[in-house]
């Protein structure tokens, strides 16, 4: 992955978990966990997935 894919990638990860943490009505436990997992990923240099919270 590119610098560029990766900062588009970490954008994109972080506005996200942004608006899913700011839509406290709308937003389940899932939501905020799957942007979570996507933000963390979006970190890693090989695109590796981390291990799911809990």
């Amino acid at each position: 992955m590119t610098p560029e894919e990766q900062i588009t990638k970490m954008t994109a990860a972080i506005k996200q978990a942004v608006k899913v943490m700011g839509d406290r009505f709308g937003s389940t436990e899932t939501d905020v966990a799957k942007a979570i997992e996507e933000l963390k990923a979006s970190m890693q240099a090989d695109g590796t997935k981390t291990a799911p919270v809990s």
